[in-house]
Formats: structure tokens, C-alpha cells, sequence
């Protein structure tokens, strides 16, 4: 396979989450092409726990209503199925024992995130403690984004999509 394509086929997935007041958290799903470009937009209900599931989950909760409520679903129904996910959410990472794909967690670059993940860009990436093999597939499949891309971006894009299937009532 040539760079032409592997920059054809890789497809990035980009899958976050906001908060809605009184009504729990909303995900969404954007995969794009190597240049940024939509190929598919998914997005959830807003999920919220009830009592007793805050009580008997404790501080596990939020992985699991983002990871396996939120992100395994939306990565279930994406007709076009991203080989990278990026995220931006810590609880998000649990997610990796659900999914085939690599993911990483996108966060600023600076001393203190490189000592946990390596650098591409303008950007720190941070994999499952538990794949370490992400890492080398990660750095190869990378190869085909310009080392200036912004990962960080397409949330921000997937955040206003979200708010807008709010009516604007959502916090990042």
C-alpha cells in the first residue's frame, strides 16, 4: 500500500462527551478522512444515571456511562467504522477493552503530559496502559497526517454539534 493510499483509507474518529443539566451525558461520534473532512456524525440521548447506580458504581461511574454507554454505542452504529480513535477524556480510555481500533487520548502538549505519551505535533498522545501495541501502530498509521495537524480541533467541532442537538443548554 503507498502513503497516497493509506491517506485515502485511514479514517479518524473523534468521540467526546458533554454534560446536560438535569438530563446526564451526551456523546458524539465524528469520522473524518485524513484532512479533517466529515465522513460520518453520530451522536447519543443524553444518558443519566439514576441513585442508584451513582451509590453502587462510586468513582467507576463516569468510565462507565462514557465508555461503555456512550462510546461503545456510538462506535457499534458508525457505518464508517475510524481505525484511530482520539479522545480527550481520561474515563474515556476504558474504552479500549470494548474496540479493535487504536485509541489515544489528545491532550496539550507539555513536559508533564510527555512523560506519559509520546509526542505528535502540536499534541501529546496517551494510550491504554494495557495496549501497548497501540503506540507502534499509532506512530505508523500517523505517517499520513501533516506533523502540523491539530488533533485537538474536531472536538471542539463535535462539542458545538452537540450543543447545537441541545438548543444550547450543554456544558463542555
Amino acid at each position: 500500500m503507498t502513503a497516497a493510499d493509506r491517506q485515502d483509507k485511514l479514517r479518524l474518529g473523534f468521540l467526546t462527551a458533554i454534560q446536560v443539566p438535569q438530563q446526564g451525558f451526551m456523546g458524539g461520534l465524528l469520522v473524518t478522512n485524513h484532512l479533517g473532512r466529515p465522513l460520518e456524525f453520530q451522536c447519543t440521548n443524553p444518558v443519566k444515571p439514576n441513585r442508584t447506580q451513582e451509590v453502587l458504581y462510586g468513582p467507576t461511574l463516569q468510565p462507565f456511562v462514557l465508555a461503555e454507554l456512550i462510546g461503545k454505542t456510538l462506535l457499534e452504529k458508525a457505518g464508517v467504522k475510524p481505525h484511530i480513535v482520539f479522545i480527550t477524556e481520561a474515563a474515556l480510555l476504558e474504552l479500549r477493552e470494548h474496540i479493535t481500533a487504536c485509541l489515544a487520548m489528545v491532550v496539550v502538549h507539555d513536559h508533564e503530559s510527555a512523560k506519559n505519551g509520546f509526542a505528535f505535533g502540536r499534541q501529546t498522545l496517551i494510550t491504554h496502559a494495557d495496549y501497548g501495541s497501540d503506540r507502534s501502530q499509532l506512530e505508523n498509521k500517523l505517517t499520513a497526517l501533516p506533523d502540523d495537524v491539530d488533533l485537538l480541533e474536531p472536538f471542539e467541532r463535535v462539542e458545538e454539534a452537540l450543543r447545537q442537538a441541545t438548543g444550547g443548554t450543554a456544558a463542555a
